[in-house]
C-alpha cells in the first residue's frame, strides 16, 4: 500500500484510501466495548463514569461493518455501469473471501468454551450449535452460542444475496430510490413490528435495520463515479451535520432508551454514516483521510476482520478466568483488561489471519493457494520427502 502522503484518489482510483482505516479502528472498538462491559457488568453505559461511557455501544460499529460493506462491494459494479460482471463469480469470491476463517474461528470459539472457558450465564454450545453456526443461519434457528461476535456474520452473508437486487433497482430506477425502497419496507416493519407477531420475530432475528445501512453503503460507492458537481460537495460537513442530532437525542434520552430503540437509533445513523464514506472516497477533509491511512491503522484493517472473529473468547477467558476473581470492577478492571487484552487480541488475530484470512485474500482458488504454499511447505519437510501437488 502506499503511504500517507498519497491520500488523492487520482493516484490509484482503485483504491479507496482510509477505508482499512475505518475497518481497523470499528474492530477495535468492538474489543474495547467487550471490555467495557465486563469492567462494568449489568447496565454498563448506566454505571460506567463519563469518560468510558462512549465504549458502550458496540453497536455502532457493527453499523459501520454494514455500510463499509456495501460500499466496497458496490465499487466493482459501480465502475461497471452497476452492474457485476458475473453474480455466480461475485458469490465465489465472497464464500472464498469470508468462510475460511469464519470456520477457522468457529473452531477456535468451540475449541475455547469447551475447553477453557465459556462466558458466565450463557447456554454451553452443542452440536447443534456447529450445525448452525457453520451454515450462517444462526440468525434463524437458535442455538448455544460459541461467540456472541458472530450474530452480524449471517446477517452479512444474507446482504451478500440481496446486493444482486439492489443493484439491479439501481440500474431500473436510481441509486436513491433503492435506498428509500429498502427503507420504506424497512421503517414499516418496524411500525408494525409490535403489533403484528411475525413481523416483530423479524425485527428481532434478522435485524432489517442493518439492510438499510447495506444500502446507504451501496449508494455512497457511487460517488466515485459521480460528477465532480457531487463529488466537490463537502460531504464531511453533511456527516457531521447529520450525527449531531444522533449524538444529542441520544445523550439526552440516555444508555437504557438507546438500547431499547437500537433500531431506530441504527436508522438515525445511515446518513451520517452515508456522507462520511463519500467524504473518504473523495479525500477530504485530508486531514482525516491521512490519519486512517498511517501504517499502523492500515495494518490494524488489513486483519480486522480476524480481530472481529477471534476476540470474543480470548475476552472472555481472560476477564472471567484470571482478571474479574482479582481486580475491583469499574475503573481499575477496565484498564487492567485493556493492557493485557488489547494487545492480547490484537496480536492473536494478526497470526490467525496470516494461516487463515490473508493467504485467502492474495489467492484466488485452491490452485493458486497451493501453489504459493510449495515453497512454504518445503521448507518444513525433510529433503527427499515427497510434497504434495509438486
Amino acid at each position: 500500500m502506499t503511504g500517507v502522503g498519497a491520500v488523492a484518489s487520482t493516484v490509484n482510483p482503485r483504491r479507496i484510501v482510509g477505508l482499512d482505516g475505518i475497518r481497523g479502528l470499528a474492530a477495535l472498538y468492538v474489543v474495547l466495548n467487550h471490555i467495557f462491559e465486563r469492567a462494568w457488568p449489568g447496565a454498563s453505559a448506566v454505571h460506567a463514569p463519563l469518560w468510558a461511557a462512549w465504549l458502550g455501544d458496540g453497536r455502532f460499529a457493527v453499523i459501520v461493518f454494514i455500510a463499509v460493506s456495501g460500499f466496497s462491494l458496490a465499487l466493482g459494479p459501480v465502475r461497471s455501469g452497476w452492474r457485476f460482471a458475473s453474480i455466480r463469480e461475485f458469490g465465489r469470491r465472497r464464500a472464498w473471501r469470508i468462510l475460511p476463517p469464519y470456520w477457522a474461528a468457529l473452531g477456535f470459539s468451540l475449541v475455547m468454551v469447551w475447553c477453557v472457558l465459556a462466558q458466565p450465564g450463557w447456554t454451553v454450545p452443542n452440536a447443534k450449535s456447529v450445525v448452525v453456526y457453520g451454515l450462517l443461519v444462526q440468525d434463524a434457528v437458535p442455538a448455544g452460542i460459541p461467540n456472541r461476535a458472530f450474530w452480524s456474520i449471517a446477517i452479512e452473508a444474507q446482504l451478500y444475496l440481496l446486493l444482486p437486487l439492489l443493484l439491479l433497482i439501481v440500474r431500473r430506477v436510481s441509486a436513491p430510490a433503492m435506498a428509500a425502497s429498502v427503507a420504506a419496507v424497512v421503517v414499516t416493519i418496524g411500525l408494525l413490528g409490535p403489533h403484528v407477531s411475525l413481523l416483530n420475530d423479524a425485527l428481532v432475528k434478522f435485524t432489517p435495520d442493518l439492510a438499510v445501512l447495506f444500502a446507504v453503503g451501496v449508494v455512497a460507492a457511487g460517488i466515485v463515479t459521480a460528477k465532480e458537481r457531487v463529488r466537490s460537495q463537502p460531504w464531511g460537513w453533511y456527516a457531521l451535520a447529520a450525527s449531531v442530532p444522533v449524538v444529542v437525542l441520544v445523550a439526552v434520552e440516555g444508555a437504557t432508551w438507546s438500547n431499547l430503540n437500537v433500531f431506530w437509533v441504527d436508522l438515525a445513523w445511515a446518513p451520517a454514516i452515508g456522507c462520511f464514506l463519500a467524504s473518504i472516497a473523495t479525500s477530504r477533509p485530508r486531514s482525516i483521510v491521512r490519519l486512517l491511512d498511517t501504517r499502523p491503522l492500515r495494518s490494524l484493517g488489513s486483519f480486522s476482520y480476524s480481530l472481529y472473529l477471534t476476540h470474543m473468547p480470548i475476552v472472555i477467558a481472560v476477564s472471567y478466568g484470571l482478571v474479574l476473581p482479582r481486580v475491583e470492577s469499574g475503573a481499575p478492571a477496565f484498564f487492567v483488561l485493556v493492557a493485557v487484552l488489547v494487545p492480547a487480541t490484537v496480536c492473536f488475530a494478526r497470526v490467525f489471519a496470516a494461516v487463515f484470512e490473508l493467504p485467502f485474500q492474495r489467492y484466488r482458488g485452491w490452485k493458486a493457494l497451493r501453489e504459493a504454499a510449495v515453497p512454504v511447505v518445503r521448507r518444513f519437510v525433510p529433503r527427499g520427502a515427497s510434497i504434495r501437488g509438486r
